[in-house]
Protein backbone atom coordinates (compact mmCIF):
# COMPACT_ATOMS: atom_id res chain seq x y z
CA UNK A 1 0.00 0.00 0.00
CA UNK A 2 0.79 3.61 -0.07
CA UNK A 3 -0.09 4.89 3.00
CA UNK A 4 0.30 8.58 3.84
CA UNK A 5 0.31 9.79 7.61
CA UNK A 6 -0.45 13.03 8.22
CA UNK A 7 0.29 15.49 11.90
CA UNK A 8 0.78 19.20 13.17
CA UNK A 9 3.98 18.34 15.06
CA UNK A 10 6.47 15.63 16.09
CA UNK A 11 6.94 16.75 19.38
CA UNK A 12 7.62 13.78 22.19
CA UNK A 13 4.37 12.49 22.86
CA UNK A 14 2.07 9.99 22.99
CA UNK A 15 0.07 10.62 19.68
CA UNK A 16 3.58 10.90 17.51
CA UNK A 17 4.84 7.70 19.42
CA UNK A 18 2.47 6.20 18.09
CA UNK A 19 2.42 7.59 14.82
CA UNK A 20 5.70 6.85 14.21
CA UNK A 21 5.80 3.50 14.82
CA UNK A 22 2.40 3.18 12.93
CA UNK A 23 4.75 4.39 10.71
CA UNK A 24 7.78 1.92 10.80
CA UNK A 25 5.90 -1.47 11.44
CA UNK A 26 3.93 -0.77 8.03
CA UNK A 27 6.73 -0.29 5.97
CA UNK A 28 8.82 -3.03 7.78
CA UNK A 29 6.30 -5.62 8.73
CA UNK A 30 3.88 -5.26 5.49
CA UNK A 31 6.39 -3.65 2.91
CA UNK A 32 4.35 -0.60 2.40
CA UNK A 33 5.43 2.78 0.71
CA UNK A 34 4.91 5.66 3.58
CA UNK A 35 5.27 9.20 3.72
CA UNK A 36 4.92 11.17 6.95
CA UNK A 37 3.52 14.77 6.27
CA UNK A 38 4.09 16.83 9.43
CA UNK A 39 5.34 20.37 10.42
CA UNK A 40 8.47 22.30 11.29
CA UNK A 41 7.00 22.95 14.53
CA UNK A 42 8.62 21.52 17.71
CA UNK A 43 8.85 23.00 21.60
CA UNK A 44 10.13 22.44 24.77
CA UNK A 45 8.35 18.52 24.43
CA UNK A 46 11.22 17.71 22.47
CA UNK A 47 11.56 16.86 18.50
CA UNK A 48 10.70 12.64 18.08
CA UNK A 49 12.42 12.65 14.73
CA UNK A 50 16.02 13.64 16.22
CA UNK A 51 19.16 11.28 16.87
CA UNK A 52 17.66 9.15 13.46
CA UNK A 53 14.45 7.76 15.17
CA UNK A 54 12.59 7.74 12.19
CA UNK A 55 14.98 5.44 10.09
CA UNK A 56 14.48 5.34 6.94
CA UNK A 57 10.83 6.64 6.79
CA UNK A 58 10.76 9.33 4.24
CA UNK A 59 9.33 12.46 6.23
CA UNK A 60 7.94 16.05 4.19
CA UNK A 61 7.80 19.09 6.17
CA UNK A 62 5.34 21.46 5.32
CA UNK A 63 6.07 25.06 6.23
CA UNK A 64 2.82 26.31 6.61
CA UNK A 65 1.24 23.51 8.65
CA UNK A 66 1.29 25.32 12.13
CA UNK A 67 -0.14 23.89 15.21
CA UNK A 68 -1.94 27.52 16.02
CA UNK A 69 -4.93 28.79 13.85
CA UNK A 70 -3.67 31.37 11.70
CA UNK A 71 -5.88 32.00 8.39
CA UNK A 72 -2.80 32.89 6.47
CA UNK A 73 -0.57 30.25 6.92
CA UNK A 74 -3.96 27.76 6.58
CA UNK A 75 -4.93 28.06 3.75
CA UNK A 76 -1.31 27.96 2.37
CA UNK A 77 -0.83 24.35 4.17
CA UNK A 78 -4.26 23.15 2.45
CA UNK A 79 -2.39 24.07 -0.71
CA UNK A 80 0.99 22.17 0.13
CA UNK A 81 -1.28 19.53 1.53
CA UNK A 82 -2.93 18.97 -2.28
CA UNK A 83 0.58 19.28 -3.94
CA UNK A 84 2.17 16.61 -1.92
CA UNK A 85 -0.70 14.22 -1.64
CA UNK A 86 -0.73 14.58 -5.03
CA UNK A 87 2.43 13.87 -6.31
CA UNK A 88 3.03 10.81 -3.66
CA UNK A 89 -0.30 9.50 -4.64
CA UNK A 90 -1.34 7.51 -2.10
CA UNK A 91 -3.74 4.81 -1.59
CA UNK A 92 -4.13 5.58 2.23
CA UNK A 93 -4.66 8.70 4.28
CA UNK A 94 -4.20 8.09 7.50
CA UNK A 95 -4.44 11.87 10.05
CA UNK A 96 -3.80 12.96 13.53
CA UNK A 97 -4.12 16.23 16.08
CA UNK A 98 -7.02 18.64 15.28
CA UNK A 99 -5.24 20.76 12.97
CA UNK A 100 -3.62 18.15 10.82
CA UNK A 101 -7.31 16.34 11.04
CA UNK A 102 -9.05 18.68 9.50
CA UNK A 103 -7.10 20.17 6.73
CA UNK A 104 -5.58 16.98 6.04
CA UNK A 105 -9.30 14.88 5.64
CA UNK A 106 -10.31 18.08 3.85
CA UNK A 107 -7.40 18.06 1.44
CA UNK A 108 -7.28 14.33 1.11
CA UNK A 109 -11.56 13.35 0.72
CA UNK A 110 -11.21 16.15 -2.34
CA UNK A 111 -8.23 14.57 -3.85
CA UNK A 112 -10.61 11.21 -4.11
CA UNK A 113 -8.14 9.53 -1.86
CA UNK A 114 -9.52 6.09 -1.87
CA UNK A 115 -9.22 5.39 1.84
CA UNK A 116 -9.43 8.59 4.56
CA UNK A 117 -8.94 7.73 8.02
CA UNK A 118 -8.70 9.71 11.06
CA UNK A 119 -6.99 8.87 14.43
CA UNK A 120 -8.93 10.22 18.01
CA UNK A 121 -6.15 10.79 19.90
CA UNK A 122 -8.05 13.02 22.56
CA UNK A 123 -10.89 15.19 21.79
CA UNK A 124 -9.93 18.97 20.34
CA UNK A 125 -13.33 20.16 22.51
CA UNK A 126 -13.59 20.11 26.39
CA UNK A 127 -14.81 21.53 29.62
CA UNK A 128 -12.00 23.93 30.17
CA UNK A 129 -12.41 25.72 26.77
CA UNK A 130 -14.59 28.57 26.60
CA UNK A 131 -18.12 27.46 25.47
CA UNK A 132 -18.04 29.49 21.72
CA UNK A 133 -14.42 27.59 21.20
CA UNK A 134 -16.05 24.72 22.28
CA UNK A 135 -18.84 24.92 20.08
CA UNK A 136 -16.32 26.13 17.36
CA UNK A 137 -13.92 22.95 17.93
CA UNK A 138 -17.29 20.74 17.85
CA UNK A 139 -18.41 21.96 14.94
CA UNK A 140 -14.99 21.78 12.83
CA UNK A 141 -14.84 17.92 13.94
CA UNK A 142 -18.16 17.25 12.69
CA UNK A 143 -17.83 18.96 9.41
CA UNK A 144 -14.13 16.91 8.90
CA UNK A 145 -15.80 13.44 10.00
CA UNK A 146 -18.14 13.54 7.10
CA UNK A 147 -14.62 13.48 4.84
CA UNK A 148 -13.02 10.46 6.12
CA UNK A 149 -14.07 7.21 5.93
CA UNK A 150 -14.04 6.45 9.40
CA UNK A 151 -12.54 7.03 12.52
CA UNK A 152 -9.96 5.21 14.71
CA UNK A 153 -10.38 5.98 18.87
CA UNK A 154 -7.32 5.58 21.08
CA UNK A 155 -10.14 4.67 24.06
CA UNK A 156 -13.58 3.57 24.21
CA UNK A 157 -14.18 6.97 25.88
CA UNK A 158 -13.43 8.45 23.08
CA UNK A 159 -15.92 7.02 21.27
CA UNK A 160 -18.30 7.71 23.59
CA UNK A 161 -17.21 11.66 23.64
CA UNK A 162 -17.51 12.25 20.06
CA UNK A 163 -20.45 10.43 19.54
CA UNK A 164 -22.09 12.15 22.06
CA UNK A 165 -20.88 15.18 20.82
CA UNK A 166 -22.90 14.64 17.71
CA UNK A 167 -19.15 14.22 15.59
CA UNK A 168 -20.67 11.00 14.01
CA UNK A 169 -22.39 7.59 14.55
CA UNK A 170 -20.88 4.74 16.60
CA UNK A 171 -20.81 2.83 13.67
CA UNK A 172 -18.02 5.03 12.16
CA UNK A 173 -15.78 4.55 15.03
CA UNK A 174 -13.12 1.52 15.75
CA UNK A 175 -11.08 1.53 19.06
CA UNK A 176 -7.34 0.67 18.34
CA UNK A 177 -5.14 0.78 21.75
CA UNK A 178 -2.44 3.04 21.20
CA UNK A 179 0.38 0.48 20.84
CA UNK A 180 4.33 0.89 22.14
CA UNK A 181 7.54 -0.81 22.30
CA UNK A 182 6.90 -2.81 25.63
CA UNK A 183 9.90 -4.87 25.61
CA UNK A 184 12.08 -1.89 27.30
CA UNK A 185 9.08 -1.70 29.69
CA UNK A 186 9.56 -5.05 30.63
CA UNK A 187 12.67 -5.06 31.57
CA UNK A 188 12.24 -1.81 33.48
CA UNK A 189 13.56 -2.92 36.61
CA UNK A 190 17.13 -3.46 35.42
CA UNK A 191 17.44 0.35 35.63
CA UNK A 192 16.12 0.61 39.22
CA UNK A 193 19.32 1.07 41.27
CA UNK A 194 20.89 3.75 38.38
CA UNK A 195 18.10 5.81 38.32
CA UNK A 196 17.59 5.97 42.14
CA UNK A 197 20.93 6.70 42.71
CA UNK A 198 21.23 9.68 40.57
CA UNK A 199 18.13 11.55 42.41
CA UNK A 200 19.82 10.21 45.92
CA UNK A 201 17.12 7.92 46.99
CA UNK A 202 17.91 4.79 49.06
CA UNK A 203 16.24 1.34 49.41
CA UNK A 204 13.88 2.34 51.99
CA UNK A 205 11.87 5.16 50.05
CA UNK A 206 8.97 4.56 48.01
CA UNK A 207 8.90 6.48 44.74
CA UNK A 208 5.59 7.92 43.30
CA UNK A 209 6.30 8.96 39.58
CA UNK A 210 3.95 11.43 37.29
CA UNK A 211 4.82 11.80 33.81
CA UNK A 212 3.63 14.35 31.90
CA UNK A 213 4.38 18.00 30.48
CA UNK A 214 5.02 20.53 33.06
CA UNK A 215 1.93 22.65 31.70
CA UNK A 216 -1.88 23.39 32.63
CA UNK A 217 -4.52 20.52 33.07
CA UNK A 218 -2.08 18.01 33.60
CA UNK A 219 -3.03 18.49 37.38
CA UNK A 220 0.67 19.12 39.00
CA UNK A 221 -0.55 21.33 41.76
CA UNK A 222 -3.24 19.16 42.39
CA UNK A 223 -0.44 16.14 43.37
CA UNK A 224 1.69 18.62 45.60
CA UNK A 225 -1.30 19.53 47.55
CA UNK A 226 -2.15 15.56 47.97
CA UNK A 227 1.53 14.90 48.73
CA UNK A 228 1.01 17.02 52.35
CA UNK A 229 -0.80 14.65 53.63
CA UNK A 230 0.57 11.43 51.63
CA UNK A 231 4.33 12.53 53.18
CA UNK A 232 2.52 13.35 57.05
CA UNK A 233 1.17 9.54 56.78
CA UNK A 234 4.60 7.95 55.02
CA UNK A 235 7.73 9.92 55.32
CA UNK A 236 9.41 8.16 53.31
CA UNK A 237 7.48 9.07 49.97
CA UNK A 238 8.91 10.46 47.27
CA UNK A 239 7.83 12.17 44.19
CA UNK A 240 9.44 11.92 40.66
CA UNK A 241 7.75 14.42 37.43
CA UNK A 242 9.55 13.59 34.51
CA UNK A 243 8.84 15.95 31.73
CA UNK A 244 9.29 19.70 31.12
CA UNK A 245 7.47 22.91 30.76
CA UNK A 246 6.61 26.16 31.11
CA UNK A 247 5.16 25.62 34.98
CA UNK A 248 8.57 24.58 36.00
CA UNK A 249 9.35 27.56 38.24
CA UNK A 250 5.67 27.83 39.57
CA UNK A 251 5.47 24.14 40.62
CA UNK A 252 8.98 24.73 42.36
CA UNK A 253 8.32 27.43 44.55
CA UNK A 254 4.77 25.68 45.58
CA UNK A 255 6.76 22.78 46.68
CA UNK A 256 9.36 25.25 48.41
CA UNK A 257 6.48 27.23 50.24
CA UNK A 258 4.96 23.43 51.68
CA UNK A 259 7.89 22.30 52.80
CA UNK A 260 8.13 19.66 50.23
CA UNK A 261 12.04 20.58 48.19
CA UNK A 262 13.34 17.28 49.67
CA UNK A 263 10.38 15.29 48.56
CA UNK A 264 10.19 16.31 44.98
CA UNK A 265 12.86 15.68 42.04
CA UNK A 266 12.59 16.74 38.31
CA UNK A 267 13.92 15.10 35.98
CA UNK A 268 13.62 17.30 33.24
CA UNK A 269 12.85 16.36 29.24
CA UNK A 270 14.20 12.90 28.78
CA UNK A 271 13.41 11.08 25.24
CA UNK A 272 11.54 7.91 25.22
CA UNK A 273 14.08 6.06 24.87
CA UNK A 274 15.07 6.65 28.80
CA UNK A 275 11.08 6.35 30.04
CA UNK A 276 11.21 2.69 30.48
CA UNK A 277 14.56 3.33 33.00
CA UNK A 278 12.37 6.27 35.03
CA UNK A 279 9.42 3.60 35.26
CA UNK A 280 11.55 1.22 36.73
CA UNK A 281 12.42 3.60 39.68
CA UNK A 282 9.04 4.20 40.45
CA UNK A 283 7.37 1.30 43.12
CA UNK A 284 4.17 3.66 41.74
CA UNK A 285 2.97 5.84 39.00
CA UNK A 286 0.23 8.70 39.59
CA UNK A 287 -1.67 10.36 36.42
CA UNK A 288 -3.89 13.49 37.51
CA UNK A 289 -4.53 15.12 34.20
CA UNK A 290 -7.74 16.95 33.71
CA UNK A 291 -7.90 15.70 29.84
CA UNK A 292 -6.17 12.82 27.95
CA UNK A 293 -6.99 10.19 25.61
CA UNK A 294 -6.01 7.38 27.44
CA UNK A 295 -2.41 8.22 28.93
CA UNK A 296 0.43 6.28 27.44
CA UNK A 297 1.85 6.52 31.05
CA UNK A 298 -0.98 4.23 32.63
CA UNK A 299 -0.37 1.17 30.48
CA UNK A 300 3.35 1.88 30.30
CA UNK A 301 3.67 1.69 34.35
CA UNK A 302 1.26 -1.81 34.50
CA UNK A 303 3.39 -3.47 31.56
CA UNK A 304 6.52 -2.40 33.94
CA UNK A 305 4.80 -4.22 36.86
CA UNK A 306 4.03 -0.62 38.94
CA UNK A 307 0.18 0.15 39.81
CA UNK A 308 -1.61 3.80 38.96
CA UNK A 309 -3.80 5.92 40.80
CA UNK A 310 -5.31 8.18 38.05
CA UNK A 311 -8.18 10.34 38.16
CA UNK A 312 -11.45 9.03 36.54
CA UNK A 313 -10.88 10.99 33.51
CA UNK A 314 -11.93 9.82 29.73
CA UNK A 315 -10.23 6.51 28.69
CA UNK A 316 -7.72 6.12 32.53
CA UNK A 317 -10.58 3.40 33.37
CA UNK A 318 -9.99 1.34 30.21
CA UNK A 319 -6.51 -0.08 32.00
CA UNK A 320 -7.20 1.05 35.69
CA UNK A 321 -9.54 -0.89 37.47
CA UNK A 322 -9.67 -0.02 41.63
CA UNK A 323 -8.17 -2.62 44.19
CA UNK A 324 -6.69 -4.69 40.66
CA UNK A 325 -4.12 -2.62 38.66
CA UNK A 326 -4.59 0.51 41.04
CA UNK A 327 -7.22 3.36 42.10
CA UNK A 328 -9.02 5.57 40.18
CA UNK A 329 -10.21 9.14 42.13
CA UNK A 330 -12.69 11.67 41.13
CA UNK A 331 -10.45 14.52 39.20
CA UNK A 332 -9.75 17.38 41.51
CA UNK A 333 -10.63 14.94 44.88
CA UNK A 334 -7.48 15.87 46.81
CA UNK A 335 -8.70 13.66 49.86
CA UNK A 336 -9.08 10.45 47.61
CA UNK A 337 -5.62 11.27 45.92
CA UNK A 338 -3.94 11.16 49.17
CA UNK A 339 -5.47 8.45 50.46
CA UNK A 340 -5.41 6.44 47.63
CA UNK A 341 -1.13 7.23 47.22
CA UNK A 342 -1.02 6.45 50.52
CA UNK A 343 -2.57 3.30 50.99
CA UNK A 344 0.19 1.77 47.88
CA UNK A 345 3.12 3.79 49.04
CA UNK A 346 2.45 1.96 52.46
CA UNK A 347 2.07 -1.70 51.24
CA UNK A 348 4.39 -3.19 49.53
CA UNK A 349 3.06 -6.29 48.83
CA UNK A 350 -0.30 -4.38 47.53
CA UNK A 351 1.96 -2.59 44.73
CA UNK A 352 3.38 -6.20 43.87
CA UNK A 353 0.10 -7.93 43.61
CA UNK A 354 -1.00 -4.55 41.67
CA UNK A 355 1.88 -4.59 39.08
CA UNK A 356 1.89 -8.18 38.41
CA UNK A 357 -2.20 -8.38 37.10
CA UNK A 358 -1.07 -4.79 34.94
CA UNK A 359 1.26 -6.83 33.58
CA UNK A 360 0.02 -9.59 32.66
CA UNK A 361 -3.41 -7.87 31.49
CA UNK A 362 -2.09 -5.31 29.25
CA UNK A 363 1.25 -6.58 27.74
CA UNK A 364 0.04 -8.36 24.55
CA UNK A 365 -2.94 -5.51 23.99
CA UNK A 366 -0.35 -2.43 24.00
CA UNK A 367 2.28 -4.14 21.60
CA UNK A 368 2.91 -2.00 18.74
CA UNK A 369 2.77 -4.22 16.42
CA UNK A 370 -0.42 -5.33 17.76
CA UNK A 371 -1.42 -1.82 17.07
CA UNK A 372 -0.28 -1.80 13.63
CA UNK A 373 -1.78 -5.13 12.26
CA UNK A 374 -5.23 -4.07 13.36
CA UNK A 375 -4.90 -0.54 11.75
CA UNK A 376 -3.83 -2.25 8.91
CA UNK A 377 -6.89 -4.57 9.02
CA UNK A 378 -9.05 -1.62 8.60
CA UNK A 379 -7.27 -0.42 5.77
CA UNK A 380 -7.83 -3.55 3.57
CA UNK A 381 -11.18 -3.66 4.98
CA UNK A 382 -12.13 -0.15 4.09
CA UNK A 383 -10.30 -0.49 0.89
CA UNK A 384 -12.32 -3.56 -0.41
CA UNK A 385 -15.49 -1.28 0.88
CA UNK A 386 -14.72 1.73 -1.16
CA UNK A 387 -13.61 -0.86 -4.24
CA UNK A 388 -11.01 0.55 -5.34
CA UNK A 389 -8.23 -1.31 -7.46
CA UNK A 390 -5.54 0.39 -6.80
CA UNK A 391 -4.18 -1.34 -3.50
CA UNK A 392 -2.91 -4.31 -4.18
CA UNK A 393 -3.32 -6.92 -1.56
Amino acid sequence: MRICHIITRMIIGGAQENTLLNCLDLMRDYGDDVLLITGPEVGPEGDLLSEGRAGDLRIAKLDHLLRAINPIHDIKARSELRQTIREFGPDVVHTHSAKGGILGRAVAWGEDVPVVVHSVHGAPFHPYQSAITRSIYRNCERWAAKRCHHLISVADAMTDLMVNAGVAPREKFTTIYSGMDVEPFLNAEQHRQRIRNRFGWNDNHVVIGKIARLFHLKGHDDLISAAVDVVRRVPEVRFLLVGDGILRETLTARMESLGLGEHFRFSGLVPPSEVPAMIGAMDALVHTSYREGLARALPQALIAGRPVVSYDIDGAREVVVSDETGYLVPAGNLGQLADALSKLASDSSLRQRMGRTGQSRYTERFRHQTMTQQIRDLYVKLSDLSGSGKIQL
